[in-house]
């Protein structure tokens, strides 16, 4: 294949292929992809000697809250836009044309509601896990599904996103697997365990210019030796790879507007509004203003990263017409296409192929630190405090650090696993979407309806659970069966998810069918985009059948600094005289409207005026949390 100015002769496949590999990688690549290692432990251990000794477990957990609104917002843009995601967009984009760009519509309701409704409710309330709020709202059953459902969801993924992109690197340069996972994984335990959220966030933000810098330089690259970004659209265009508006209502249809701009913003919601890698971060800010400019923040930078991932794949789609693959790259799984073109494209550039591989790297460093972290968050507060709120904070700290470093060790070990699944291995990765939809129907089920009750939550979280997997793996046995998407048994050319939001929600579906599902079948080729809003509205359909089916909050607590008003804040935008008619200003001012009045301002007055009950609000004796004002139950005591 000719590379810009140079040729080489193209390998078959039958063809050994250490010759490529052997001279894919010079020794200033090893350096610099070196550099992103060592830099990245440096900043770790500098925030972790940096008062060595003082350290508390709010320092380790929530950076002592005072973290500014940059360094947040491009850790929360880091925190899932993985190795596989870099890999995976420019592989849609060089595949199918840019439909997928429009998911960038979905990113402003997807970040503008957890700026303005889940933030301001977590950062109110003082919370240090995202599943304390369940048992604010409900009680400490409910708190404990929902972290152990996230555990099981983080542990599942963690073990994959650290293997796979050693996979489809080994295949493409002969890096050896093993020895990237276990670099990886130590490096990023260390000092995740070490330095903790400071640490994280910080390092987060080094990776996160890395993987800029990476992209843009295949971007700058690859368009120069194709005659430029013009080209670059034209070539595009006549091959019908710029995409129209697909205005198709189809929810089976798998990349249409409607399921990329609002099925995409359920995935949204399920990323930034309540998973707890996320939420961490939000409630480190110094301040709630600063929390909510951080997600804010975060829209530009997502603009650009989804920009940037599509270019590559337009660049590499006309590159690949003046200079055509290789029998061996044609043959290869999609997951490799953008390692290939990489490695064809700056192969006469020393070190421009190890910064490419340090920006895949930093996007698995980036994605696996937050999960560790994370995860010894909610075992230390969930499962842990509950049960042993005596623990000195010396020993807080130091068991805070030793779960850090059991879930790197955990990591490792799932890593390994996910080398033996073979065609199971597609299906792991899909665990991590299916759960997200029910854990987001869950939080918006206590948010905004105020009748749902603590059974109603339980079972709700469990039949959204079902119908996930349900539809997913039917999904995923259904494709194997026929044939429609095989996975080769060899793990070095399993297909990986085709880009973020498929490892974000699930697998993605088949591009062609044969013949059009009926039935079950049917139901299995939904939109994999549509599953987050499927399965979290299943979780407020089931919760609210049951919570009135039991009765719903009559004689239980409610806290009302758990709700979000969002009856009254819609009749608010309405005329006064439309608000007067409908008698909805007293409700405004009681138990439904303004939630996050201060206890000192609050009157018991303030909640008299409900509709066809009575309520009496009492002050809990002392803070619910460290730091936390205390509040007011709200007790019914008729209906």
């Amino acid at each position: 294949m000719r590379v810009g100015a140079t040729t080489f002769t193209p390998l078959s496949p039958a063809s050994n292929t250490s010759t490529v590999k052997s001279t894919a990688f010079s020794p200033v690549d090893y350096v610099v992809f070196a550099l992103l290692l060592v830099l990245s432990l440096a900043i770790g251990l500098y925030h972790a000697c940096r008062g060595w000794g003082r350290h508390t477990i709010g320092q380790l957990q929530m950076a002592d809250r005072k973290m500014g609104c940059l360094p947040v917002a491009l850790s929360l843009l880091a925190t899932f836009q993985s190795a596989v995601a870099i890999l995976g967009v420019p592989s849609e984009i060089y595949r199918f044309g840019t439909q997928y760009w429009f998911l960038g519509c979905s990113y402003f309701l997807g970040l503008l509601i957890p700026a303005h409704i889940f933030i301001p409710v977590f950062y109110r309330l003082h919370l240090t896990s995202a599943y304390e709020y369940l048992e604010l709202r409900f009680n400490k059953t409910v708190r404990v599904c929902g972290t152990i459902t996230f555990i099981f969801q983080m542990v599942i993924y963690m073990g994959v996103v650290l293997y796979a992109p050693s996979l489809a690197l080994n295949a493409v340069t002969g890096f050896d697997i093993w020895l990237s996972v276990l670099t990886l994984g130590i490096v990023c335990t260390v000092y995740t365990a070490l330095g903790g959220l400071k640490a994280v966030i910080w390092t987060d933000v080094f990776q996160t210019l890395v993987m800029f810098l990476g992209q843009l330089a295949v971007i700058i690259v690859g368009s120069a030796k194709v005659g430029g970004l013009k080209r670059v659209w034209d070539v595009a265009s006549q091959n019908d790879r710029i995409s129209g508006i697909e205005l198709d209502p189809d929810p089976f249809v798998r990349h249409t507007f409607w399921t990329l701009a609002f099925g995409g913003v359920f995935m949204m919601l399920s990323l930034y509004g309540v998973n707890q890698a996320q939420v961490q971060r939000y409630l480190s800010s110094r301040t709630e203003k600063a929390a909510i400019l951080s997600c804010y923040a975060v829209f530009p930078c997502q603009q650009v990263v989804l920009c940037m991932s599509c270019l590559i794949g337009l660049v590499m789609f006309t590159y690949y017409k003046e200079y055509p693959m290789s029998t061996q790259q044609s043959e290869a799984a999609p997951d490799q296409f953008v390692l290939y073109f990489v490695m064809d494209l700056l192969r006469d550039l020393p070190g421009l192929p190890g910064l490419f591989v340090a920006c895949l790297f930093s996007g698995s460093l980036s994605t696996i630190s937050s999960a560790f972290n994370s995860l010894a968050t909610v075992t230390m507060e969930d499962l842990v405090r509950p049960w042993f709120p005596r623990f000195s904070e010396a020993r807080a700290t130091m068991l805070s650090r030793i779960l850090a470093c059991s879930y790197g060790l955990l990591c490792l070990g799932m890593a390994y696993i996910s080398s033996q699944m073979g065609p199971v291995l597609q299906a792991a990765i899909s665990i991590f979407g299916m759960v997200g939809g029910p854990l987001l129907g869950l939080f918006c089920l206590g948010m905004f309806f105020p009748c749902a009750n603590p059974p109603g939550a339980v079972v709700g979280l469990l039949a959204g659970l079902i119908m996930a997997f349900w539809i997913g793996i039917g999904s995923i046995v259904t494709r194997m069966g026929s044939g429609t998407a095989p996975l080769p048994l060899n793990g070095s050319h399993f297909p990986l998810p085709s880009n973020l939001s498929t490892i974000a929600m699930t697998t993605p579906m088949p591009l062609t069918t044969l013949s059009r599902p009926t039935g079950l079948q049917r139901l299995y080729s939904l939109s994999y985009l549509w599953y987050s809003a499927h399965n979290s509205t299943t979780v407020i359909v089931v919760g609210l059948l049951v919570s009135l089916l039991t009765g719903g909050m009559r004689g239980r607590t409610l806290n009302p600094r758990t709700i979000y008003p969002v009856v009254p804040r819609l009749l608010a935008l309405l005329p006064v005289s439309c608000q007067k008619r409908l008698r909805c200003k007293s409700h405004s001012q009681g138990l439904f409207g303004d939630t996050t009045v201060l206890p000192e301002k609050m009157s018991n007055g303030m909640l008299k005026g409900i509709r066809d009950k009575e309520a009496v609000a009492e002050p809990i004796k002392g803070p619910l949390h460290p730091g936390s004002s205390p509040t007011f139950i709200v007790q019914e005591t008729s209906l």
